[in-house]
Formats: structure tokens, C-alpha cells, sequence
């Protein structure tokens, strides 16, 4: 089922992610996670793809086995930062043989080893060239892009940001997903302002449930997120203590989630992180409200 439909529905919805294993010793185990979590039976769910291409296989595999044994419709992240025409044309046939129907095209991290190299002969620079690729290969493929309500790293401006969130919704975009954010009034002011600009597709945020009090620091590195004192005040209390900080960040993402549901948004996606008990417990909390 492509996403667009899903996201024209009434009534609202949870969606996960996953990320697929690193090398064929994991691979069992990450499929047993993403199945428990395709159990839940979520509106959708989303598998990642490692930098450079590397899980690229893991990836249709995950999702694919997701798809048709548990016939939650997926959506298969796609990155082409640093690649060939070529290898993104054979990855973009890949996707279409395994039946997948929703892409979602990013430039992705620039890798480590690639951060200081003239990139003036890459064949891509920025996510916008993948949209239109893919666009061009199959335009009944339902392409998702991503999206920062806090202002993507690289750009100056959010001004800046929105226009070339503009053109990746020209290219071809059917909907977009936000980056992580723990404010929900970063994402109302946001909205208004792509609303403004011209941009009408849906948008999904995204919301991350932190459970340690270890990926604090890699989500700021990450997502260069704001952090409400709120929710500083509740790293502090209770990140050296794993129970607690895990239950209260559960809490704490559901309450995001309620806010965004009550505040008109419909479609909410969860960077679960491949933890099939985060997830359930955050769908047992909106069990009410999803209907489920």
C-alpha cells in the first residue's frame, strides 16, 4: 500500500522504524526484532540504510519480509551520498523487483573517511537529485523525503532550508518526515511556516523515545535538537538509573505523541531503534487512542 493513502485516512496513526543488521551474524537476530515489532501490526514501518550503501541488501530484505509475512506496508530508505549513477540505478531496480512501493530518498551522512574529500565530482550532492531519479524511474512510486524543524546543519538559514524543502517536493516528494525534536511547539511553528512557503504534502514527525541517558549526547549530535528543560530536568533525575530513565522516556514520548494527536496531527512515526518493548509499551499507552 503506498503511504499517501494512509496518510489521506481519518482516523490517526503510529508508525515504527528499524534498522537493518550490519553483517550476516546479526542479520537473525534484527529480523527477530523488526518481527516482533511488525506484530504490533503499526500503520507502517520504515528500515534504514547504512551509510554508503553497506546493509543496502539488509535493507529490501528486512523490509520485504516485513511486507509480505506480516503484510505491514514498509518503506525502504534509499541514500545516495557518495555513489554512482550506476549503483543507485541497480539499487532503485532492486527496490521495484521486491515489490516495495514506498522510498524514502536522502542524501545521507557523508562518511567519516569522506569528510574532507572534493566532492566537485560526486554524481550526487544533495537528496533532490535522488527524488528526481527515482521519480524519473518509476513515477508511481510514493518517494518520502526528510525534514528539520529545527533547521537542517548544513544550511544557514531556515529560509534557505524551506527552499530547498520546496524543491524536493517539486521534484517529486509525496509526504516528508521530520528529524527528531523534543518540542512540540518547534513542529507547530515549523509547519506554519512550510505551510506558507507552498509546501502542501503531509508531514510525519518524527519522534525518538530516549531510554538511556546515553543517547542524549548522540541525539543532540545527531539532530542538533533542542532540548526543553523539561526534559533536561528528567535526564538528570533519572539517567543514571536504566529502569527509570527508560520508563520515563517511554512516558515522556507518548505525551509528545498525545500533544501532536490533539493538536490535529494524524500520522506519527517512532524511531524505535529496533526495541520491540519500547515500542509496545508506547502503543499500549495510545491503545485507546489508536484503537488498538
Amino acid at each position: 500500500m503506498k503511504l499517501t493513502k494512509l496518510f489521506e485516512g481519518e482516523g490517526v496513526s503510529l508508525s515504527f522504524e528499524v534498522f537493518p543488521p550490519k553483517n550476516d551474524t546479526a542479520f537473525e537476530s534484527v529480523k527477530e526484532a523488526t518481527e516482533q515489532i511488525a506484530r504490533l501490526r503499526p500503520s507502517f514501518m520504515s528500515v534504514t540504510y547504512g551509510a554508503g550503501g553497506g546493509t543496502s541488501r539488509y535493507t529490501l530484505d528486512i523490509a520485504k519480509n516485513i511486507k509480505e509475512r506480516y503484510g505491514v506496508p514498509t518503506l525502504a530508505h534509499l541514500t545516495c551520498v557518495s555513489s554512482t549513477r550506476e549503483t543507485v540505478g541497480a539499487r532503485i531496480a532492486d527496490i521495484k523487483a521486491a515489490g516495495i512501493e514506498n522510498v524514502m530518498a536522502l542524501r545521507g551522512d557523508i562518511p567519516k573517511e569522506l569528510e574532507n574529500a572534493d566532492r566537485s565530482g560526486w554524481d550526487y550532492l544533495h537528496a533532490v537529485e535522488l527524488v528526481r531519479e527515482l521519480h524519473a524511474a518509476d513515477p508511481a512510486l510514493c518517494i518520502g523525503g526528510a525534514c528539520y524543524p529545527e533547521v537542517h546543519p548544513e544550511s544557514e538559514n531556515q529560509k534557505e532550508d524551506i527552499r530547498h524543502l520546496k524543491e524536493k517536493v517539486d521534484a517529486g516528494c509525496s509526504f516528508l518526515t521530520t528529524q527528531m525534536f523534543f518540542d512540540n511547539n518547534l513542529l507547530y511553528n515549523f509547519l506554519y511556516k512550510i505551510r506558507e512557503a507552498g509546501i502542501t504534502v503531509p508531514i510525519i514527525p518524527g519522534v525518538m523515545p530516549i531510554t538511556n541517558g546515553n543517547q542524549v549526547e548522540r541525539a543532540i549530535k545527531l539532530s542538533g535538537s533542542f532540548m526543553p528543560q523539561r526534559f533536561k530536568a528528567l535526564v538528570d533525575k533519572f539517567g543514571t538509573t536504566p529502569a527509570a530513565m527508560k520508563q520515563a522516556g517511554i512516558v515522556y514520548a507518548t505525551d509528545q505523541i498525545i500533544d501532536l494527536y490533539a493538536n490535529g496531527i494524524k500520522n506519527v512515526h517512532v524511531y524505535s531503534m529496533n526495541k520491540p518493548d519500547v515500542a509496545a509499551a508506547i502503543q499500549r499507552n495510545l491503545s485507546d487512542i489508536l484503537g488498538k
